[in-house]
């Protein structure tokens, strides 16, 4: 049942049809749609310096809130592939950082201030309250970069907007520290060939399931916790996830897994069913699966490939050029295949991790009117109309514009609408339905990069991490390209080539382990599956991460 809300402001007819945007352009008045929590919005998102119809999508522009079902294209149906010239759309969501931590130096985009002397100006005041500067991290395998991300530390770093409460809300100086090109060369290299998004926000101020579970159904249906518990305790997205729609039109999409995946993250009131009929069917492994079908050119419509759980993740409590290195073999393999020409891939961060970052996120679209499953006290007060930390982000495909920063508001939700928009699907919720959908950073009328670019090599050294020492990542061969995007002089394909470590061989079986994970998390005994919801990252016991699981 429609929630008052959705009553008010409703993408669905009486009929349970869709109701498409023009529809609601002509007949939502701007005074009916402009009270409440747009209000609320472009009154906070104008005083974090944030235009809130300047950075948002065509419709809100138009002084229009579209509800759930809307579709993009009001005169085609469900399912119409509308963008034939991407065939293969790509996620990779990697872990744990802010924009500023990783790209603060970079150079372009919105970093830090710097003065005279290059050095950064950015600091937050220490527990005395005396500034403290942001500073370059002593090492790549700094265990102490990684602060506190819960609901709680998340809206304490926040602070309404002043954006000084992170070393508080962590009580520790090291969450102030950076990374430059020196110690993350793909990462930079990237960032100085592809779009790169300065308002790529994540979805939610909390941690790493509630952000993961607006990636897939532009909700996170109360949670404010990465919980196991609390994924049980709200199983079903009411209006579906965003793998629902695809296969009710029958298109294609794999959720590429090192040993865990994101899929899980809605296992429905039927987790038994929905592992074997949705889960074990949908699901692949990265090595070698997902190199194999980038070299095939046979990736599905739709890929979501995730970092590991012990391995092959950037989270500030592990050697981040581990992760890099992770991020390096996928990339590559994708610029690699032959099915490059007609790929978009997006890659961004699940939230920043307690690190910090100087731009106070905006108000956004409530996805519903769920409340957070918080208690005030002992919990901070908020809601879901708020966007969560800035966080890197990337348009990686052969139509990405050159030099260009894309200054628009995104969060989570902008990939579902432009998957969305590619496949004329309904929104979910009001949030993808007012999100942006990242077309600003394609040009479909010239192919920029359809040769691709060579990338520098990632930072991890030949010998392995020093600290975090894990299995090097397979990588496909790397293309062959006419033009190298590095700032740093001297990377060559050549070189590249040179550092490029050796593909690992490998069958197509699923792991007996993970097989058992999904199904010992759940709960449900004597199923076997190959993805389990993303929980915990180490045997180690955690709490930075809102993590209460046992």
């Amino acid at each position: 049942m429609l929630s008052r809300m959705s009553r008010e402001v409703s993408g669905v007819g009486a009929n349970g049809n869709a109701i498409d945007e023009l529809s609601l352009r002509m007949e939502v008045s701007r005074r009916r749609v402009l009270r409440g929590m747009l209000t609320t919005a472009a009154v906070a998102s104008a005083s974090c310096g944030v235009s809130a119809w300047l950075t948002q999508s065509p419709a809100r522009a138009s002084g229009v809130m579209l509800g759930p079902g809307t579709r993009p294209n009001p005169a085609l149906p469900e399912g119409v592939d509308t963008m034939p010239q991407v065939e293969h759309i790509v996620i990779y969501m990697q872990e744990n950082h802010s924009f500023d931590q990783y790209f603060g130096m970079l150079g372009r985009g919105d970093g830090f201030t710097l003065g005279p002397d290059g050095v950064p100006t950015n600091s937050n005041p220490d527990l005395n309250g005396k500034p403290f500067p942001v500073f370059h991290a002593r090492s790549t395998c700094d265990p102490s970069i990684g602060g506190d991300h819960s609901w709680n530390a998340e809206h304490i770093s926040f602070n309404n907007g002043a954006m000084d409460g992170f070393i508080r809300a962590s009580a520790k100086t090291d969450v102030m520290g950076y990374y430059d090109h020196t110690n993350l060369p793909f990462y930079y290299g990237l960032a100085n060939t592809f779009p790169i998004c300065d308002r790529w926000f994540c979805s939610v101020l909390g941690p790493t399931h509630p952000n993961r579970r607006y990636l897939q159904a532009a909700t996170s249906l109360g949670i404010v916790q990465t919980s196991a518990q609390e994924v049980l305790a709200t199983p079903t997205a009411p209006n579906g996830t965003i793998w629902d729609r695809l296969g009710a039109h029958g298109i294609s999409w794999t959720d590429y897994v090192i040993d865990v995946g994101d899929v899980l993250l809605f296992p429905t009131g039927d987790a038994r069913g929905y592992v074997t009929n949705t889960v074990q069917p949908h699901t692949k492994h990265f090595d070698p699966d997902f190199l194999a079908d980038c070299r095939a050119g046979t990736l599905p419509q739709v890929s979501i490939i995730s970092p590991g759980v012990q391995d092959q993740y950037d989270e500030g409590a592990r050697d981040v050029q581990n992760g890099e290195a992770y991020s390096y073999a996928i990339i590559n393999a994708v610029l690699a295949g032959p099915a490059w020409p007609k790929t978009v891939m997006f890659f961004c961060y699940d939230e920043n991790g307690g690190g910090y970052d100087h731009v106070p996120p905006p108000a956004a679209v409530a996805p519903d009117d769920i409340a957070p499953r918080i208690h005030v006290p002992p919990d901070q007060p908020g809601d879901f109309a708020q966007y969560g930390m800035r966080v890197p982000g990337f348009v990686i495909s052969p139509f990405a514009k050159r030099d260009y920063v894309s200054h628009v508001v995104h969060d989570h939700t902008s990939i579902l609408k432009f998957i969305e928009t590619k496949f004329n699907l309904g929104a979910m919720t009001y949030r993808d339905a007012n999100a942006d959908n990242l077309l600003d950073s394609l040009d479909f009328t010239q192919a920029p990069f359809l040769d691709p670019p060579v990338l520098p090599p990632p930072g991890l050294p030949r010998a392995g991490s020093p600290c975090a020492p894990q299995p090097r990542p397979a990588t496909n061969p790397l293309p062959v390209a006419k033009t190298a995007a590095t700032n740093q002089p001297g990377t060559t394909a050549a070189s590249n080539a040179a550092q490029t470590p050796t593909p690992s061989a490998g069958g197509t079986t699923v792991s007996p382990a993970v097989v058992a994970s999904a199904a010992a998390v759940l709960g449900i005994a004597g199923v076997a599956t190959t993805a389990v919801v993303r929980s915990r990252r180490s045997s180690t016991p955690r709490t930075e991460d809102g993590d209460t699981t046992p």
